[in-house]
């Protein structure tokens, strides 16, 4: 099914494979009129995904990924509508593109460590002027025929007990959503069920999520199933969040999570869109 929304999605300013005009246009050939590029803890490619909508008559939403830390867990809250030019969230955003700077390195030394050498140049000359994020290193390690797949190297390499993991603190919670309030835009909690919790975990966080502004939930994903779909389409009906669909689009060589490939909203949850008077 195609949605004419699609509020997640990645582009080389990040880990996303393409250019951020390229997912534009890719998002454009698939039927998507209303965009938000949301790559990791940067805004650097909106200008560039903008000129592009404009010419496409893609309605573009500037938004950003954020990684947060809370309770020792890792999760990504979406920033959507923001003003990327906002100097409180351009201050905080800089801050955990050091931190990925500095993890990039310690990763590196790791995987040095247990016997792979070069990860750290090949990743930087990767990325170019994006993020360096672990699916970078993931890359370069099938690449090396370390493992056969981005997911295989995931599990024997880069997950906490394996040689290339570094453990990481990223913003807090109230601080990242602070850093989307002030830029004018929402805060959604991007694919909720991935992060592996019980459900009684993720009832707190929602709660603590809430509690600091929290505005709304990915409740379709490009991964989604039906059942998925539905247990989030009820977190977001109990917490009086606003329901979001993003397909999480990467890259094209995974033609199953493509842009704008998503299941519509089921009845009775409120469209985050709603806050963009789309």
């Amino acid at each position: 099914m195609t949605s004419a929304f699609d509020l997640h999605c990645h582009s080389s300013a990040s880990d996303g494979a393409l250019s951020p005009a390229r997912v534009v246009r890719r998002a454009a050939e698939n039927g998507v009129r209303h965009l938000a590029l949301t790559d990791h803890d940067s805004v650097a490619g909106i200008a560039s995904a903008r000129r592009a909508a404009e010419v496409l008559g893609v309605r573009l939403i500037a938004g950003v990924e954020i990684s947060v830390t809370w309770e020792k867990r890792c999760f990504h809250i979406l920033g959507l509508g923001v003003d990327p030019a906002n100097e409180t969230l351009c201050r905080g955003l800089a801050g955990l593109q050091r931190i990925r700077r500095e993890r990039a390195a310690a990763m590196a030394e790791n995987l040095a460590r247990h016997g792979i050498e070069g990860s750290l140049a090949a990743v930087e000359e990767m990325a170019g002027e994006g993020m360096i994020t672990r699916t970078h290193f993931a890359r370069f390690l099938v690449a090396r025929d370390y493992a056969a797949s981005v997911a295989e190297v995931f599990d024997r390499y880069l997950v906490r007990g394996k040689p290339g993991y570094v453990a990481t603190r990223w913003a807090g919670l109230e601080e990242a959503l602070e850093w989307i309030r002030a830029a004018g835009g929402v805060a959604v909690l991007a694919h909720p069920l991935r992060y592996q919790l019980t459900a009684s975990w993720l009832r707190r966080f929602l709660s603590a999520f809430q509690s600091a502004g929290g505005v709304g939930i990915e409740v379709v994903n490009g991964n989604s199933t039906p059942n998925q779909i539905a247990t989030c389409a009820d977190y977001a009906r109990r917490y009086r969040l606003a329901g979001s669909v993003g397909s999480d689009f990467h890259d094209p060589a995974f033609p199953w999570i493509d842009l704008g490939r998503l299941e519509p909203l089921p009845p009775g949850v409120e469209p985050v869109w709603n806050a963009f008077n789309l």
